[in-house]
């Protein structure tokens, strides 16, 4: 089966899905893309632009694959002689209709974010099939979206989101997890003091304040540990990672983005626990590559964490909002606790080895009902 994949916004965790599922998948894709910047301009313009590198000589794939970046509508009327009776399914990594705005965006103010969440929405609606990349997330935006809807004056088509429900599931994102194999040391418990672990983007929506100020809690406390800062980090980054870089000098072992990823899984394979607090979450591949390499988590109740945990261990791994700092002095009292924890186990079945022939048959599964049932 050929497969045409498009990606407006090539990079970070959207540009690793789509090479890896090339990577694993039995069937021929093919990637359309262009580069992971001006990530509102690719949601506005980056479907004439792909819509231009489909040329008529091109062989029609067996499908196309969008990501929740493209406005999938324009795409297909502008490559409709070619595109027309091509089954088309949309896989949601994020979607704006839920996703927290920074306060400090313009747009917001201006009452213009409405219009990225309504690309995803006709998008959606347009797509033979809709993928959210967990339970929550297909749960968030399906209950969000008649709220939305009813917003608009009139002709509210409040009926398209049992439509879109009905053509929808749930696709977990694919990690290629088993690479950290190769840089797993051969002993744990380097420092004798437990080590935290930040590895996600420097962004509001990590909600880093409540993260260092559970740290710096602990500190005040005298309890002594060390401390990981991994993650992207931009200009615009939120200033208590400054802060933190100067109150929490003397625990720091690392402190900035890993340059290669032999460097990154190095100093997951270090750390001992995971406190998370995102506001925003709707996978959480952070989570799972840390949860992969034995690093034990404290996760807020909420988001897509509870869905990655078994329910009989959820008291182990997560916390209640008012018990953060008490849960990780916990934690860093009995180390040797946590490095003899098996979280390995959660995160496995989201390696590509195992979702790999999972993506195969659901995407079989879709163009074989397209082609055989749906309409022509």
């Amino acid at each position: 089966m050929k497969i045409l994949l498009l990606e407006p916004f090539y990079s970070g965790s959207h540009k690793k899905w789509a090479e890896e599922y090339k990577q694993f998948s039995k069937h021929e894709i093919e990637i359309l893309s262009l580069s992971g910047s001006h990530w509102k301009w690719r949601m506005h313009g980056g479907a004439i632009s792909l819509a231009q590198l489909v040329i008529p000589e091109l062989q029609k794939p067996d499908l196309i694959l969008a990501t929740d970046m493209i406005d999938l509508n324009l795409f297909l009327s502008l490559a409709r002689s070619w595109s027309h009776n091509i089954p088309t399914a949309i896989y949601f990594h994020e979607n704006q209709l839920n996703y927290p705005w920074s306060s400090t965006d313009a747009d917001v103010r201006l009452k213009r974010d409405n219009h990225y969440a309504f690309i995803n929405y006709t998008s959606a609606l347009a797509a033979d099939h809709v993928f959210f990349n967990s339970a929550y997330h297909q749960r968030a935006f399906l209950s969000e979206l008649p709220k939305f809807l009813k917003a608009f004056p009139d002709h509210q088509n409040l009926g398209t989101v049992q439509t879109i429900t009905h053509k929808s599931s749930v696709l977990p994102l694919g990690l290629n997890l088993q690479k950290f194999d190769a840089h797993k040391p051969a002993k744990w418990g380097e420092h004798k003091r437990a080590v935290i672990l930040w590895n996600h983007r420097w962004e509001y929506d990590k909600n880093p304040e409540r993260f260092f100020q559970a740290l710096f809690e602990i500190a005040d406390r005298g309890i002594d540990f060390k401390l990981i800062v991994l993650g992207e980090n931009y200009d615009n980054r939120p200033p208590i990672f400054d802060e933190a870089k100067v109150r929490l000098a003397e625990n720091i072992i690392h402190f900035g983005y890993a340059q290669s990823f032999e460097d990154y899984a190095k100093w997951l394979w270090m750390a001992d626990l995971l406190p998370v607090t995102s506001n925003q979450d709707f996978f959480g591949s952070s989570v799972i590559e840390a949860l992969y390499c034995n690093v034990v988590p404290l996760l807020p109740q909420r988001l897509a964490y509870p869905e990655h945990i078994p329910n009989q261990f959820h008291s182990t791994f997560f916390y209640e909002e008012n018990d953060l700092v008490n849960k990780i002095q916990h934690r860093i009292m009995d180390v040797k606790y946590l490095r003899v924890m098996n979280t390995r186990q959660y995160a496995e079945r989201y390696d590509w080895l195992a979702l790999g022939p999972i993506y195969d048959s659901e995407i079989e599964r879709m163009v074989f009902s397209k082609n055989n049932f749906g309409p022509k």
